[in-house]
């Protein structure tokens, strides 16, 4: 296979102090929203480590997924906060690669026993949902106001099962 050929690489990063202005650059320019300082302190925690990454095509930073862990009860829920690649690096398969990620990290985390991955939709971006919902994902509610600064302001909750993945 020729250089110019080869498969684009898709990598990963963990995220710290030194990256996250990248993550923060990325947040602006990819979601509507403004985000503060307590989530940029939240996702650098150990415990979600798997779960929040700066996404990288060919070794550029082209995208983020952070999420966050929620009890609810005996259930242990995982919550895709937020997950975005920059326009020109969409339909790549980048955004497929950052679900799997965290679907394979949630089903081979034994200490963690995530039970559900969910996120919301704005109603106004179905290629979103049916993008989600290729993946597995389904939808369970809409969410009416989710959106408080945002036009329409209801959601689609989608949500997908997590079947752990047993180890040999």
């Amino acid at each position: 296979m020729s250089p110019s050929r080869s498969q684009p690489r898709i990598a990963f990063a963990s995220l710290t102090p030194n990256n996250l202005g990248t993550v923060r650059k990325l947040n602006s320019v990819l979601f509507p929203i403004k985000y503060s300082e307590k989530f940029y302190a939240d996702i650098l925690k150990p415990e979600i480590e798997e779960f929040c990454k700066l996404v990288y095509y060919n070794d550029i930073p082209v995208g983020t997924f952070c999420c966050r862990l929620e009890q609810d009860g005996e259930r242990t829920k995982l919550y895709v906060m937020t997950m975005g690649v920059l326009a020109p690096y969409r339909s790549r398969g980048v955004g497929s690669k950052c679900l799997e990620h965290i679907i394979r990290a949630a089903s081979t985390d034994t200490a963690l026993k995530i039970n559900v991955i969910y996120l919301h939709v704005q109603v106004s971006n179905p290629a979103a949902k049916g993008f989600y919902e290729r993946h597995g994902f389904k939808e369970i509610d809409v969410y009416k106001n989710y959106y408080k600064k945002l036009v329409p302001h209801d959601a689609w909750v989608l949500e997908r099962e997590v079947v752990p993945e047993k180890s040999e």
